[in-house]
Order: structure tokens, then C-alpha cells, then sequence
């Protein structure tokens, strides 16, 4: 995460960015380079070869267009604030959800209404989930446009629950199920039984929103003033997976590591993004039987997860550019840009109609049944809220770093959140 004295000295050092609004050129009508930063791009298991193969297609389908993929961390900015800061073209950019806020009042992310021609954004929004293209808009305006898209999927080693007596037919659709099935495991394997993306080095507040929505709480107020993680819904949703792991079932990985206990066959459930899918998937294969099923739940209380992922931003304000970038912006956004992107990454197809057509993705979900807890949980998914201010990542890093030491650090739950939700309050502008 950006510490918040190096995101002050960036800022310091970086001029206004001008955000005056201007409508594109009409077309491409001479050559021109635009980059394109990218978080994909910079790991191989996350998609950065399917997402080179979009940005190939797309140049040898508009020779006058030049793209440079600029790859950057999702988890810090400051590439792009340092980029900025030195004057280097900063143009179109893969914005994570929660820097949203951020990327509009410090980086100059455009809105599409005030460059792009109305007609054109009405068209191309057309056959696009409302659920995806409504995180985007900020203000009443669309500064992103919906891109790479997921939400919490249980991955489980189907072989590992026969082995343990478990019905993979039934995976577990609680978290009370979810301890009894891990413990199952542990007790009749050689396997290890859950973990999650939840923390961990990396980890943004993502899937912990969705885990503290679900049990009716949340972490920070509607209207984006108060922080709420310390609240009785959210210290009983983090008690729970202290439980877990006092019970001696949830491992504590990161994301590398339970990759490859996935893959060794030595897991046997991993709540994370759905993408890594794919990575999840080359693991499986052939080594054993890999599934996967909807967020687990709160008792009776229905599940509400939140997305992960991110829009794509423009940030040029030159016309020439800004119609290379729109047009950009609408090819991986496509039909057949969501084809690669679900087939080969693991994200949503925000484009539901392409799940069922045969010239796109027909085929391949029937193939791969993976996809249908992301497709379900679409219908219902709330959105993840950005943490407002320039301390945004240093306000989200106190809430999950309290997160982590009261699940595995063995400190007392409610008196930890509170501590860093008293911090981090201190940090909102």
C-alpha cells in the first residue's frame, strides 16, 4: 500500500492535471500512440497474456493506432502519480474500483459524458449489466467505464471432499458449513482446509466489504463520512473468522502460496476473486477435480458480495488521443473482448447475452461450469466502496491490517477494530 508520506510528496511534486472538457476527434484519421496502464499486464497469472493478445488485436484492427501497455500494482499509484508528476502521457488507465474517487480529483480521469458524443455512449452501453456500468459513475457522471469484473467465488477440491466424506454436489453455503467441511478435511486428509483472499500482502478491503455486508454491516457510512468497521456486524463477521482460525482450519497464505496449495492438491477450499480462474485452473488440471460455488453466508442471512476489479479511465485531454482511447475502451469491452477476457482470465462478462451466444462464450461455459456462481452473484452485487480523501490507501490499510492481527495475531477483535477505526477516522477528510 502507498504510505501516505510518499503519496504527499507526490503530490507535492505533480502540477494539476488539466481536466478542461473538450469533445474527441471524430475518428482516428492519422497515427498516434496512447498508453495504456494496466495492472494485468504486470502478472503473468492475472492475465497479462490475455490482455497483450486484446491490445495486439485491437492495433492490428486500427493500423493508425499505437498502444504502449504501461504495466503498474494495483495495490499502489504511484507509478502513475510519478509518471504524472515528470509530465509522461498518462492516457488511458485500468482504475481499481476503490481509487475511483481518487484517479477523478488527482489524476484527472475525464468523464465520458463531457467528451465522448452522447449517442456513442448510449450505444455501446447497450447489453452491458447495469450492476457493472453503475460503479463507474461518480457524481451523476461515468469517470469509468465498467472493464475487468468479479466477485467472491469458494474454489473447492472436489477430490479432497470425497476423500473426506463430503458430498462435492453440496458444497457449503454458510460459514458454519464451511468450518465442519475444513474440519472434516483436516481430520481425514493429508490436506490443509480453507483460506481466503482476505489479507494478506496485496490485499485490498475488497472481499472483507463483501464478508461484513453479508453479515448486515458495512465499513463505512452511505455517505462516505464515517468509518463503521468497528461495529458489532463487523466485529462478529471478523470474530468468525478468528474462530476459524483458532479452530485450526484457515490457513494463513497469500495469494502465491494458496495458488500452489491449490495446485499441489494439498487445499482443499480458497475463497477469492474469480480471477484466478485461470490460474486455478491450469493448477487443476489433470491433478484433480476443481469447482467452485457462491460466497458462503451468515446463517439465514442472504449474501450480498461486492465486486472486485476495475474501469477503464481516460485521462488524456488531447482529441486525437481521446478517440484512440475511446475506441480502445470500446474493443476490450465488446462481445469478443469479454470472450477472452472471461474464457482466458476468469473475469465477468459483463455482456450477459454473449453466455449463451455461440459465437461467443456458449461453448466455453458449458465446458466450464466455474463461471456460474460469478454470473449468479452479478444479479445482486453492491458495490465497493472507495475510501474517500487523499489517504484513501492509508485508511484501508489500518482497517486490514487491525483485520489481520485480530485473526491471526490473536489480539482481542472489538478493542483492535476499534484502536484502528478511531486511527483511521482521524485520516478522512
Amino acid at each position: 500500500m502507498l504510505r501516505t508520506s510518499i503519496l504527499a510528496g507526490l503530490l507535492a511534486l505533480s502540477t494539476a492535471v488539466p481536466v478542461l472538457a473538450q469533445t474527441m476527434a471524430a475518428s482516428v484519421d492519422q497515427p498516434v500512440t496512447i498508453t495504456f496502464y494496466n495492472y494485468n499486464l504486470a502478472t503473468a497469472g492475472l492475465g497479462a497474456e490475455a490482455t497483450q493478445k486484446l491490445i495486439n488485436e485491437f492495433m492490428a484492427a486500427n493500423p493508425n493506432v499505437t498502444v504502449t501497455g504501461v504495466p503498474y500494482s494495483s495495490a499502489d499509484g504511484s507509478r502513475i502519480q510519478a509518471d504524472l508528476a515528470a509530465g509522461l502521457p498518462v492516457d488511458v488507465v485500468q482504475t481499481v474500483f476503490s481509487d475511483l474517487d481518487f484517479s477523478v480529483t488527482n489524476f484527472g480521469a475525464q468523464a465520458l459524458e463531457d467528451i465522448v458524443p452522447a449517442q456513442e455512449i448510449s450505444a455501446h452501453l447497450q447489453g452491458m449489466h447495469p450492476n457493472g456500468t453503475k460503479l463507474g459513475v461518480l457524481n451523476g457522471k461515468t469517470y469509468g467505464l465498467a472493464y475487468t469484473f468479479s466477485t467472491p467465488v469458494l474454489f473447492y477440491n472436489a477430490d479432497l471432499f470425497r476423500a473426506a466424506g463430503l458430498d462435492p454436489e453440496n458444497p457449503p453455503k454458510t460459514w458454519v458449513d464451511v468450518k465442519s467441511a475444513a474440519l472434516a478435511i483436516e481430520e481425514k486428509t493429508d490436506a490443509e482446509g480453507f483460506t481466503a483472499g482476505i489479507t494478506g500482502p496485496g490485499a485490498v478491503d475488497w472481499l472483507f466489504q463483501g464478508v461484513v455486508r453479508s453479515n448486515n454491516g458495512e465499513v463505512i457510512s452511505r455517505d462516505r463520512k464515517t468509518l463503521k468497521f468497528a461495529e458489532p456486524e463487523a466485529v462478529e463477521a471478523v470474530t468468525m473468522l478468528r474462530d476459524l482460525y483458532d479452530a485450526g482450519v484457515y490457513e494463513n497464505y497469500d495469494s502465491a502460496g494458496a495458488v500452489d496449495a491449490m495446485a499441489s492438491g494439498s487445499l482443499g477450499m480458497y475463497l477469492q476473486t474469480s480471477a484466478l480462474q485461470g490460474s486455478l485452473v491450469a493448477g487443476a488440471n489433470g491433478n484433480y477435480e476443481l469447482r467452485s460455488s457462491t460466497m458462503p453466508r451468515f446463517g439465514d442471512k442472504p449474501t450480498r458480495p461486492n465486486n472486485s476489479g476495475s474501469a477503464l479511465t481516460i485521462h488524456t485531454t488531447d482529441p486525437l488521443k481521446q478517440r484512440a482511447a475511446w475506441e480502445l475502451m470500446k474493443f476490450l469491452t465488446s462481445e469478443h473482448g469479454y470472450t477472452v477476457i472471461t474464457s482466458e482470465i476468469g473475469y465477468l462478462p459483463l455482456r450477459p447475452a454473449i453466455v449463451t451466444d455461440p459465437k461467443y462464450l456458449a461453448g466455453w461455459v458449458a465446458e466450464h461450469p466455474l463461471v456460474a456462481p460469478n454470473l449468479e452473484q452479478l444479479d445482486r452485487l453492491e458495490p465497493w466502496d472507495p475510501m474517500p480523501g487523499p489517504n484513501y490507501r492509508q485508511i484501508g490499510k489500518t482497517m486490514m491490517d487491525a483485520v489481520e492481527m485480530s485473526v491471526f495475531g490473536g489480539a482481542d477483535v472489538a478493542a483492535t477494530l476499534a484502536d484502528a477505526q478511531a486511527n483511521a477516522q482521524a485520516l478522512m477528510p
